[in-house]
């Protein structure tokens, strides 16, 4: 089944945002990192490990797009969007509960992947609590 209006809008949110920070992260993680008051030095495996979840990230930000084109694709967009956007704000949240305050960039990062779950969750609702309506049935290989 095609995407409606809603899931669209929220596919192309969350599939731009995380396409976006995973590219900025890819390819200049000291400038991203310094938006949020954090000095990268030159280490290299320090580097890699942060240059590698930025690809994740863009990558998975290119499925949630590709859903919205693609209908056969959409379930996968779907579960990527929602487990994107709800995992790293419980992430955040596991952070400030254990390690204390962080600064106001990475508050503000927390309060814009809230928003976009709640996007998800309500573009998705249906698709989420009633499964049986068809719209996600395995159909046979042919």
């Amino acid at each position: 089944m095609k995407p409606t209006t809603l899931e669209k809008i929220a596919l192309g949110i969350s599939g731009l945002t995380a396409l976006t920070i995973g590219t900025f992260i890819l390819f200049a993680p000291h400038a991203f990192y310094a938006g949020y008051g954090i000095t990268l030095g030159k280490d290299a495996n320090l580097l890699s490990e942060l240059r590698a979840p930025g690809a994740g990230l863009a990558g998975v930000g290119l499925l949630m797009l590709l859903g919205i084109r693609r209908p056969a694709h959409l379930p996968v967009a779907i579960a990527v969007a929602l487990t994107v956007f709800i995992a790293f704000p419980a992430g955040r949240l596991v952070g400030l509960a254990v390690d204390g305050m962080p600064s106001e960039s990475v508050i503000g990062a927390l309060v814009v992947e809230l928003v976009i779950a709640a996007l998800c969750l309500t573009a998705f609702r249906r698709r989420l609590w009633h499964p049986a309506s068809g719209r996600f049935t395995a159909q046979p290989v042919r």
